[in-house]
């Protein structure tokens, strides 16, 4: 018999989520049939596994320790890197991501800022290797890959249900910065629909709508135009967050993001390649507003926070005279 104790970061999340954790490799079948004959309990009682976890309850697993052994699988590889750190505290962070790494793993042999954040928490004391057997801290919004700036992260249930709820939600505020092709002289904001062929991981922006395409709202705002009028520095409000919703917007707008080789243009591009050596979009989450949040995380409410930009960046708006 084994017997686990629900640890504070751990609570908030159903029974059979953290069983799912702890045995990785055991069919849901197995576990379920595992509460019904009571060869796993919760707190010395029966347990169906949709009970919600809180700190020290109790959960006893009656099972031999070479099947326990089989289920849990190997320990994961721990990867380590230099990460921007720009907000932590024992709930959550926020990352500066930069340019060419995955928020999360696209496929399984992937490295993400998902794992480096577990090694980053694990070399800081702040995560066991135990506790990655029913926790593990995760990414709550999504960058592409060659975009830099802000991600946040759970460090514990509570914090990731938190930043996921104010990510899905309209209330919480998300600017980029965006170096543009051409003058963008107004402030504006465009709506559409957006439609994403899954064959190509490419998106299509029309005015009108589509069968399976998405609304989309995006917010612009110039800060600066080059003295010749032929780059715009702007400031994007991400209202809905669709899959490369700024890149696209912007490109149908006739004003694609300069280095974007998937939605911008070739010629301009190449101008930028040889003269600074751009070669990824110059897009950059920026800054983020939280909004007002209830329960043990509400301190979080009213949080602002900026993410520098990166070298090429600030490289490039300073060589094209942009303020």
């Amino acid at each position: 018999m084994r017997e686990l104790t629900v640890k504070a970061g751990e609570s908030g999340q159903r029974l059979d989520k953290y069983l799912a954790k702890y045995l990785k490799e055991a069919p849901k079948s197995f576990l379920y049939k595992m509460l019904r004959k009571k060869n796993i309990t919760l707190n010395g009682r029966k347990a169906d596994g949709s009970e919600k976890l809180q700190a020290e309850d109790r959960i006893r697993l009656f099972l031999a320790e070479e099947t326990l052994e089989k289920f849990m699988g190997t320990q994961e590889e721990i990867h380590t890197c230099r990460l921007e750190v720009i907000y932590e505290d024992s709930h959550v962070l926020f990352i500066n991501k930069p340019v060419g790494m995955l928020s999360q793993k696209a496929d399984k042999k992937d490295i993400s800022l998902v794992e480096y954040l577990t090694g980053y928490l694990l070399e800081k004391g702040a995560l066991t290797r135990e506790d990655l057997q029913t926790f593990h801290p995760a990414v709550c919004n999504r960058l592409d890959r060659n975009t830099s700036g802000i991600v946040a992260a759970g460090k514990t249930i509570a914090g990731l249900q938190t930043l996921s709820r104010a990510f899905q939600g309209r209330s919480l505020h998300k600017f980029y910065l965006a170096l543009v092709s051409g003058k963008v002289e107004h402030p504006s904001y465009i709506k559409g629909y957006l439609w994403k062929n899954e064959r190509t991981n490419k998106v299509t922006v029309t005015r009108e709508p589509k069968k399976d395409a998405l609304p989309i709202e995006t917010r612009l705002r110039p800060l600066s135009c080059s003295p010749e009028g032929k780059a715009t520095l702007l400031e994007v409000e991400l209202l809905t967050g669709r899959t490369h919703q700024i890149r696209s917007h912007l490109a149908s707008i006739g004003h694609p993001v300069i280095g974007d080789m998937k939605y911008g243009s070739r010629a301009i591009n190449e101008v930028y390649r040889k003269k600074y050596q751009v070669s990824s979009q110059l897009l950059h989450a920026w800054r983020i507003e939280m909004p007002s949040v209830e329960g043990e995380l509400n301190y979080l409410s009213g949080l602002k926070l900026t993410a520098e930009l990166p070298a090429l960046f600030k490289k490039v708006i300073k060589g094209e005279k942009l303020k």
